[in-house]
């Protein structure tokens, strides 16, 4: 288990049919980083609770919406034109780092916020996970299942 949430997000995302699980839940309008980290709660034995989450979701919701996510729609924008343009592809690259360096500093203050609630009895229920994504289609249940077993044969 890592022991802090970007060790954890790098681990996870590194395993096998992750990244698509995490590309297909974004689509599906669940923030990738409010997931990660509840999965990482989930896996420390970190009971969830409203307040918990009403503590982590604005937080990830504003910095999403204010640095993550205008920086991902620049990437896509240029993504065509960047093919054809090296310059470009160059500054495309860049927006991608920054972008990614973005989704760091989420994670960071996700696990700021979460750092001093405690464990308790914990039998890998997924319960963070499922409060999390409650409100998804199920149609992306799948990918949601899949975060479930890789977090699970951790």
């Amino acid at each position: 288990m890592s022991p802090d949430l970007w060790r954890f997000s790098l681990d996870l995302y590194a395993k096998p049919g992750v990244e698509a699980a995490c590309l297909a839940s974004q689509e599906a309008g669940i923030n990738v980083c409010l997931l990660l980290c509840s999965l990482w709660l989930d896996q420390r034995g970190v009971p969830c609770s409203e307040p918990r989450l009403h503590t982590l979701r604005p937080l990830a919701e504003a910095w999403d919406a204010e640095v993550v996510r205008p920086l991902r729609s620049l990437r896509r924008q240029w993504k065509t034109m960047a093919q054809q343009d090296p310059a470009l592809d160059n500054l495309r690259e860049q927006v991608k780092r920054l972008e990614l360096e973005a989704e760091r500093r989420l994670l960071e203050r996700l696990e700021a916020a979460a750092k001093d609630w405690p464990p308790a009895q914990h039998e890998g229920s997924a319960q963070w996970l499922q409060a999390l994504t409650a409100s998804v289609e199920p149609a992306h249940h799948d990918a949601l299942h899949q975060l479930r077993v890789v977090v699970s044969g951790t």
